[in-house]
């Protein structure tokens, strides 16, 4: 597979990166915003990971680049009390994460894909990768990162799917 089955709520938003913003916000220091320049100024990485979706396909050593979600917890100020995240997209979508999950090795905020730029139908211009979850919990056109005490169940999650979405525990549905 050169490419992947694109998913998505019926639209997929174009966001040019001259109006492009990433706000963080909630359980912070303070709020706040980066332009597609202070985000590209965050320290870039490589990560390779597979892909799970919860339709059952899977695709390998995907190389991404990006931010490492610690590097950007670095600039965030994310206060002792916050224990989840709610991730909101471009097209009104959001999921929700553990910080442990949110902060696992490998998950970063991911701007290319395989050398090339995200394309909007994959979640361009950034798309949050979480490597050890199913792949609806990485986000795609992501706008606001929300840093809560407490967990908010996102648009998946209301609608049926398991809370957490673990592909090798095969955690698809909330009665998983």
């Amino acid at each position: 597979m050169t490419n992947w089955p694109v998913l998505d709520l019926g639209q997929q938003p174009d966001v040019p990166l001259a109006r492009w913003r990433l706000d963080l916000f909630g359980a912070i220091d303070r709020l706040q915003v980066l332009d597609w320049a202070a985000f590209q100024a965050l320290p870039q990485k490589r990560a390779v990971s597979d892909i799970h979706c919860v339709t059952t396909w899977s695709r390998y050593d995907n190389a991404w680049d990006g931010v490492l979600v610690p590097d950007l917890l670095a600039v965030a100020g994310v206060k002792n009390t916050a224990r989840y995240v709610v991730l909101h997209s471009y097209d009104g979508y959001s999921t929700n994460l553990p910080m442990e999950d949110f902060t696992a090795p490998g998950a970063l905020l991911a701007h290319s894909w395989q050398n090339q730029p995200l394309t909007a139908e994959h979640g361009g211009p950034l798309r949050l990768v979480v490597p050890h979850l199913y792949f609806w919990k990485s986000a795609k056109w992501l706008h606001r990162i929300e840093f809560r005490d407490d967990d908010r169940a996102g648009f998946w999650e209301r609608n049926g799917y398991h809370k957490r979405g673990d592909p090798w525990a095969e955690q698809r549905y909330a009665d998983d």
